[in-house]
């Protein structure tokens, strides 16, 4: 049976490559503003690839090998008011991520 021609005429869309699709491969995060622990990476501990709005970027935060403190410690208190600028920057700082995930 031979294909029908006016499916045949329609051309096929390429598809352009996607930069930050690769970025998600490449650090093998399961998507946009998902952290994944990178422990063979050696001076941080954390990677995310933070989407917000049309801004991609990847961010690798977190000193290696260091834990937080649980919230209300005078060291967590500490983290967070020396941070607190970077913090509120959003989603692209790695303050936010190590402020989310570490402490």
């Amino acid at each position: 049976m031979l294909p029908c021609p006016s499916v045949a005429a329609v051309p096929l869309r390429i598809r352009p490559t996607n930069v930050a699709d690769s970025r998600l491969k490449k650090v093998g995060v399961a998507g946009y503003n998902k952290p994944k622990r990178t422990p063979d990476h050696p001076t941080k501990s954390h990677v995310v690839v933070a989407k917000e709005g049309d801004k991609v970027k990847t961010i690798r935060f977190g000193q290696q090998g260091v834990q937080g403190s649980p919230d209300g410690s005078k060291r967590n208190e500490a983290f967070k008011a020396r941070h607190a600028e970077n913090i509120a920057k959003g989603k692209m700082s790695a303050a936010y991520w190590s402020n989310k995930i570490k402490w």
